[in-house]
This record gives structure tokens, C-alpha cells and sequence, in this order.
């Protein structure tokens, strides 16, 4: 007699956990990509690395993910945000190494070349992403996290407050090991690195607390659960 084959064990995730884990693993692929152009900030003449926009999104997901479902959540996914970096570098040099088409190189005089001039010299910014992304990443949560308090941190100023602090000091962090590790030896990058800092600090004052504040607003709304308290760390 053979035994009845028990039904799959459904795992209960919230939907704003969902999307925004989604969204996660995203942008720890963009940021990477945009990291090879330098972008001018206007009217000066300093320098960021573009993947900073996708790379401030990950500072306010992470942050609503810590306030919402817990500091270890976050670090999780932080941790596991090197998959999806992973596979992109796999990917990528798996499509590097393959023959391009008679009808690419005929039809798009120019393409290849410039795809190869691109992703061909991404490597040293792609291997320095991942020591930035970690150690700026771990220190925003734990210090978003940390001035949370004995509280739970969910006023609208208090989490703006949490948010500011703890982007601002992580950034200026991250700058300085990237920017180091990806791009010293080949230019000056004293105006890259004080730009880099300047843009990232200034951002993280300005525009993450309301990034974050509508984040954890936007989770809660996807949840159903505007009026709950936020699950402790």
C-alpha cells in the first residue's frame, strides 16, 4: 500500500517583503553596470560613479526591510543579494567569450567593439562592488538598527532621523573602498572620490529619510497592514 504524498508546505512571505527582496537583487545587478560611467555634477567639476542612484535604493530597501521585518531580515538579504551579482558576472562572461553574429558585426558596424570595450574592462569594478556592498550595506542596517533604541522607531521623524544617520555615515564608507579599489592606479580620482562622497552624503540628508519613509509606508500598504506595529528586530 503506498503512503498518500503529502502536500507542499506553503511558505508564508508577505508581499512587501516579496517585492522589495525582488527589487533588492535588482539593483545589487544595475548598480554594478552603471558604476563605469562617471557622471559629472554640475556646475563643479567633481565626479560620482553613476551605480550610486541604484546603490541608494539598496540603503532604503534594506532600511525597510530592518524596520519592518526585523534587523536579521536585512542582513539576509543583504548576504544573499551576492547571488544575483554572482550569476550577472557568470552571465556576462559567459556572453563575452561567445562568437558574435556575422549579422551583428555586418549590420551594427561599431557594436561589439563597443560592447567589449565596456564589459570587457567592468571587472575591476564589479570585483571591488562586492567589498563596498558589504561592509557599507551591514553598517547601515546596524546602525539604522541601533538607533532605533529601546523603542520602535516607527515616527515619521524618527525613522527620517534613523535613515539620514545611518545613510550618510555608511555612504561616505562605501565611497572610500570603492572608489579606491575600482579606479585607483588608472586615473586621479581625488575629484571622483570627494564628489563621490559629497553626492552620497548630500543624498542620503536629503532624499533617503523620505525614500525610506515612503518605503516602509509602500511595504506596509502591500501587506494590509498600515495600522500594525512593526515586527521588532
Amino acid at each position: 500500500m503506498t503512503e498518500p504524498v503529502s502536500a507542499p508546505r506553503r511558505i508564508a512571505m508577505p508581499l512587501g517583503l516579496f517585492v522589495f527582496t525582488l527589487l533588492y537583487g535588482g539593483m545589487t545587478v544595475l548598480a554594478g553596470f552603471l558604476a563605469y560611467k562617471q557622471s559629472r555634477l554640475w556646475p563643479s567639476d567633481l565626479a560620482v560613479e553613476s551605480g550610486i542612484f541604484a546603490f541608494l535604493l539598496l540603503v532604503v530597501i534594506s532600511s525597510t526591510i530592518a524596520q519592518l521585518y526585523g534587523r536579521e531580515m536585512a542582513n539576509r538579504i543583504v548576504w544573499w543579494g551576492f547571488l544575483p551579482l554572482a550569476m550577472s558576472i557568470g552571465l556576462m562572461t559567459l556572453v563575452l567569450a561567445l562568437p558574435a553574429s556575422p549579422e551583428m558585426i555586418a549590420g551594427r558596424p561599431g557594436a561589439l567593439e563597443a560592447f567589449e570595450l565596456v564589459h570587457g574592462q567592468f571587472w575591476r569594478v564589479v570585483a571591488s562592488g562586492p567589498v563596498a556592498y558589504l561592509v557599507s550595506l551591514l553598517l547601515n542596517i546596524w546602525i539604522f538598527d541601533r538607533l532605533r533604541g529601546s523603542g520602535d522607531g516607527s515616527s515619521t521623524i524618527g525613522l527620517m532621523v534613523r535613515g539620514a544617520i545611518a545613510s550618510a555615515l555608511s555612504q561616505a564608507v562605501d565611497s572610500v573602498i570603492f572608489v579606491t579599489l575600482a579606479f585607483y592606479g588608472e586615473f586621479d580620482i581625488s575629484s571622483l572620490l570627494v564628489g563621490q562622497v559629497i553626492a552620497k552624503v548630500t543624498l542620503s540628508l536629503v532624499l533617503v529619510p523620505f525614500l525610506i519613509t515612503f518605503g516602509v509606508r509602500a511595504a506596509k500598504w502591500l501587506d494590509g497592514r498600515e495600522s500594525r506595529a512593526e515586527s521588532p528586530s
